[in-house]
């Protein structure tokens, strides 16, 4: 930073931006708009049009950074496709000034997340999301009668790599990047993978998924749908893997995973319905709870 201020300070300046964007799935991508490519942190800055910036607009305080991100189409940096099957919905990125005939001279100028994306002839438009925008969303727990843990997560402490909760296979069938038909599951529960993932492992859409609307079996194929569309080409020889749902029932947490301890929710709080809850008129008062799982 330092041999940045006194290279700026000089009059004559020899910097550029380079902007870092890296997904969720851990792919990064540079870009600069110098010349030609620069080299830092492992990451190669090319000289293309995938993406540049306007002025930065950055406030004290806690206000959220307000800028946009522009930048071409091309198959050799960012795609359409990979822009419309929501690759880089998400992903973080890092704006430098770079001194670009010593590239160890630079500041980092920006660093947050790309917000909505819009396409339009042959270009697109992202939001920048400062580091501050988490700050925007609620916090703190919620008291309810169902589990506000994430199957799987810390909190739920749920082994889902358990082959009695998830399979990977390929599909007998594909529809509409939406309704996927798979044989020989019939081992699993109808209706076992309803509100579960199916991840995409290989191929074209590799590393996305959607959340399971309806799981049935019919005459031994297990037809799963979803509540999305996978938003990239899916064939009968990509790899899927399915895995099972929770409906955040304590019922369920105890059947279906045996997984009580760890429930995160409040299943005997009382609701509106007790306020206009009245005495019961038989004579099975066992003190027991009203919703005893």
């Amino acid at each position: 930073m330092t041999a940045l201020a006194d290279h700026l300070a000089g009059g004559a300046t020899q910097t550029c931006h380079c902007w870092a964007v890296t997904r969720l799935d851990g792919v990064t991508l540079g870009f600069t708009d110098h010349d030609l490519p620069l080299t830092f942190e492992g990451i190669r800055f090319a000289p293309e049009s995938g993406l540049s910036a306007r002025a930065l607009s950055s406030t004290t305080g806690l206000s959220v950074n307000n800028t946009d991100a522009l930048g071409a189409l091309s198959s050799d940096a960012i795609s359409e496709a990979d822009i419309t099957a929501g690759r880089y919905d998400g992903a973080g990125l890092r704006i430098w000034l770079v001194r670009w005939d010593a590239v160890a001279a630079r500041a980092l100028q920006f660093a947050g997340t790309l917000g909505e994306i819009t396409r339009a002839k042959g270009g697109f438009q992202a939001e920048l999301r400062g580091q501050t925008e988490p700050l925007n969303q609620p916090q703190g727990r919620s008291y309810l009668t169902q589990c506000s843990a994430v199957l799987g997560d810390a909190r739920c402490r749920f082994a889902l790599d358990d082959p009695a909760y998830q399979f990977s296979a390929r599909p007998v069938a594909v529809q509409d990047n939406r309704v996927f038909r798979f044989a020989g599951q019939a081992m699993f529960n109808d209706g076992w993978f309803e509100a579960g993932q199916l991840r995409v492992m290989t191929g074209a859409a590799a590393g996305l998924s959607a959340v399971v609307k309806s799981d049935r079996l019919l005459e031994g194929v297990r037809e799963i749908t979803l509540w999305d569309p996978i938003r990239a080409g899916v064939g009968g020889d990509d790899l899927l893997r399915l895995t099972a749902g929770c409906d955040k029932a304590a019922l369920t947490c105890r059947v279906k995973f045996a997984n009580l301890a760890n429930f995160q929710g409040f299943p005997d709080i009382p609701g509106d319905d007790w306020l206009v809850a009245v005495p019961r008129s038989d004579s099975n008062l066992t003190g027991q709870s009203r919703r005893n799982p």
